[in-house]
């Protein structure tokens, strides 16, 4: 299996991401986040063989960077994800959250039918490989608090001004 490799800039500082044979979006790491390992070291674990090849990451990068833009509100890349039931109900929940809008996790567990669940959406949204297009982003404690993203809140918090500055741009 091969995972192709690209960088592109992000409002949250640099942005690495991986594809598969057949250019579906596998895994996506802020170079400034707080990691246990890096995108590449999971990648190899994995199984998989690094290598880089621009035009299977193009759709990425092209999607990636109209989002850094505040051009692009959806993403449509196709997706490798790999996960529980569970797991695979909230991510898929997590694309339904509006651009520029917040849910709390407890909102989050509802909409995935189990209201009373929301630690549990936190560790589902803990394991999300492909943050920023499955948005965890816009995830928030029950007052409205920063926390629980993989690659800190620092970066947590510059998403969500990008998208309300990029929605605020366009209501002008």
């Amino acid at each position: 299996m091969n995972a192709y490799l690209d960088t592109v800039d992000s409002p949250a500082g640099p942005l690495a991401f991986a594809v598969d044979e057949a250019g579906a979006l596998l895994a996506l790491s802020f170079r400034d986040g707080a990691y246990a390992e890096t995108m590449e070291q999971e990648l190899t674990r994995r199984g998989y063989d690094l290598a880089t090849d621009r035009d299977r990451t193009a759709p990425g990068r092209r999607e990636l960077q109209e989002y850094a833009a505040g051009h692009r509100r959806r993403f449509t890349l196709p997706l490798a994800l790999a996960g529980t039931p569970w797991q695979l109900a909230v991510w898929e929940a997590l694309t339904r959250i509006p651009y520029g809008e917040t849910r709390t996790y407890g909102e989050v567990a509802a909409m995935v039918g189990r209201p009373k669940a929301a630690r549990a959406v936190g560790r589902a949204n803990a394991t999300n490989r492909v943050p920023l297009v499955v948005p965890c982003h816009r995830v928030v404690g029950a007052t409205g608090s920063l926390h629980g993203f993989a690659g800190g809140t620092a970066i947590k918090a510059r998403l969500l001004a990008h998208e309300t500055d990029a929605l605020a741009a366009t209501a002008e």
